[in-house]
């Protein structure tokens, strides 16, 4: 047991943010569950204020959710949080790594400067390049810049009479429009997880019906073990290597053509280390921060 003071930054009563929490309670006698939606900051004075509590007076940060929706706003959240780190606050991952995640954008232009394997993609404003690239790819999926567990996604195919209106509907809603080609994924995509840069394990999220054009948990999949090889696993880790992220999980799916990586992840997933791999994430997490408090 230590005296160290680490809270938790995340969703009240959800179940990765509460396993983080637990996990640290059981090491260090102490808990704080942090919603964002409730802390004030006061630049003046430099106080980073919690229900009473100055997260500036805290040893350490574990950042498990910023937000339950991703969105601009969530950006502002993780600006107030670098003052708490400017004062000395150890945060995990630290929120300069976070943002370069946030916006899907932003993180596609990382992987592709790092020579990583993604879809073909086109990023616009227009409605027409789109088409264009609609008509290109054959199928494409159009995804928001800031979303989660395939939420505001949408398929739009060459084949499609009304695509020109679909693209325009999407474009109401996102003026920038990201457009990726959609690949076969044989009804599975694969979590590869790292804790600090180290590999841990691969889990897949497995469709369980024809429903869905995607994998995810939110649309019906399911999480199964996955057996990653060495050339995978080191895919994996290019992928995640220039965030510097405590906790990630990197997307990739296996295609006829090779291995793509979709995105890495600002949080990663307990509940598929958990479920998929039979891992503690949260427990790991939590003796990986305690040691990185003396780092």
């Amino acid at each position: 047991m230590t005296e160290l003071k680490i809270g938790v930054v995340g969703i009240p009563g959800k179940w990765s943010t509460e396993a983080i929490a637990d996990a640290l309670e059981a090491r260090t006698g102490f808990r704080l569950v942090i919603d964002m939606a409730e802390v004030s900051l006061d630049l003046d004075s430099g106080a980073l204020m919690f229900r009473g509590q100055d997260l500036c007076g805290l040893d350490g940060l574990v950042v498990k959710k910023i937000s339950e929706i991703y969105s601009y706003h969530a950006l502002d959240r993780l600006e107030m949080l670098r003052v708490a780190e400017a004062r000395g606050v150890r945060i995990f991952s630290r929120p300069e790594a976070i943002l370069r995640l946030m916006d899907r954008l932003a993180c596609t232009v990382t992987l592709a400067n790092a020579g990583i394997p993604m879809p073909p993609t086109t990023i616009t404003e227009s409605e027409e390049a789109a088409l264009a690239a609609v008509r290109s790819y054959g199928s494409a999926v159009f995804k928001p810049l800031f979303s989660t567990k395939a939420r505001g996604m949408c398929v739009i195919s060459a084949t499609d009479a009304d695509a020109p209106a679909q693209i325009a509907a999407f474009r109401a809603e996102n003026p920038v429009m990201y457009v990726q080609a959609r690949r076969e994924l044989s009804g599975q995509d694969l979590g590869m997880v790292f804790l600090g840069g180290r590999y841990l394990c691969t889990y897949a999220r497995v469709k369980q019906d024809g429903r869905s054009w995607n994998t995810t948990i939110l649309s019906g999949g399911k999480y199964e073990p996955f057996d990653a090889d060495a050339d995978l696993i080191d895919l994996g880790r290019r992928a995640q290597a220039p965030f510097g992220l405590t906790f990630t999980t990197v997307d990739i799916a296996l295609t006829d053509s090779g291995p793509i990586v979709f995105e890495v992840s600002a949080f990663g997933g307990y509940r598929g280390v958990k479920e998929g791999c039979g891992m503690d994430a949260a427990g790991l997490v939590a003796e990986h921060v305690i040691a990185g408090m003396d780092e």
